[in-house]
């Protein structure tokens, strides 16, 4: 029960960290363009990537930071930062054509599934 709570925690951390940093850049450079979600999910990338290594060398620490940090707050703040960083797992393991064909299928599909789901709105509307 207790990762539950770590999750929850981490999680409401991220979806306030998120709104947070959006509203500031927003505020500073606007919303024409999406400066807001570029800045969350770059930022994102750099806590994965370090949260990743540091506690994958600290095998000691107890895997409560693991839920706390990678499942709850970086999972509520952005999960591009688990594609790029599966993707960049991808590719550290020498694996091309599968980083490469999950990175492209991720935005195509993606970019389908986002303009079916808006199609769909439409019509039921």
């Amino acid at each position: 029960m207790q990762k539950y709570f770590l999750i929850a925690v981490g999680g409401s951390l991220g979806a306030i960290a998120r709104y947070w940093v959006g509203s500031a850049v927003a505020s500073r450079w606007g919303t024409k363009v999406p400066y807001g979600t570029f800045v969350i999910n770059i930022s994102a990338c750099i806590i994965i990537g370090f949260s990743l290594t540091y506690l994958g060398k600290r095998v000691d620490m107890s895997p409560a930071w693991r839920y706390l940090i990678l499942t709850g707050f970086i999972g509520a703040y952005s999960t591009f930062s688990t594609y790029e960083w599966e993707t960049l797992s991808s590719l550290r393991a020498g694996a091309f054509s599968l980083a490469a064909l999950y990175a492209m299928g991720s935005l195509i599909f993606g970019l389908l599934a986002a303009w079916g789901g808006a199609v769909l709105a439409e019509v039921i509307s």
